[in-house]
This record gives structure tokens, sequence and C-alpha cells, in this order.
């Protein structure tokens, strides 16, 4: 408890004599200093337990990855309806696009490729 105390108190310092138009300077009251041996303990179990659930999160997703690889099937002679509302977004955008083209940049979109 000492440590965090030390810690503390050395960071409450440094704060205190950085200028008050410096953007790092922040408001910490003298209390906050007495309160670190008190809060250390949960934000300790609040950085493991996130750390964890990380841990967790990214193992289920490289398992479910993996399989979905393997389960779904690479190639197939009709496009799915994703991949149907995907191409028709697409369109869309590639026509609004051309228009927008068009309009204002008119006098370079007509000229002829000369290659």
């Amino acid at each position: 408890m000492l440590i965090i105390i030390a810690c503390a108190g050395y960071a409450y310092h440094v704060n205190s004599r950085r200028p008050d138009d410096d953007p790092k300077k922040g408001n910490f009251p003298l209390g906050a200093v007495l309160l670190a041996p008190f809060t250390w303990p949960f934000f300790l179990i609040a950085f493991i337990s996130l750390f964890l659930m990380r841990a967790l999160l990214y193992g289920f997703f490289l398992i479910f990855f993996t399989i979905s690889l393997i389960i779904i099937p690479r190639e197939s002679s009709e496009p799915s309806s994703l991949e149907k509302m995907v191409a028709s977004i697409g369109e869309t955008l590639l026509e609004a696009n051309m228009l927008l083209v068009k309009l204002f940049l008119k006098p370079w979109a007509d000229e002829p490729n000369t290659t």
C-alpha cells in the first residue's frame, strides 16, 4: 500500500508543478491520493476481467471463423441473396457517382480516350 500511495503522491506532485495552461494538467484534489489504496483492487479486478473477456472473445472468433471457412462451400454457381443485395447497392452507388462526375466534371468526362 505504501508503494501505491507513493506513486499516487508523486503523480499528484508532478501534476501540481505543471503550468496552468498545460493541457495535461488535471484538477486533482489531495484526497485522491488517500483513496488510491482503496481503489486499486477494483481497478486490478476490472483489468484482469477485461483481459480475460478479450482473450475468450478472440478465441471464440478464431474458432468460429475457422469452422465457417471449412463448412461454408467456397464456390456456388448461383449468387446468394446477400451477394445480389450487395451488387445492387454497389450498382446504385456507381450510377450516383457517375451522375456526379458528369454534372461537375462535364468538360473532362466527355473527352474521348487518346490511348
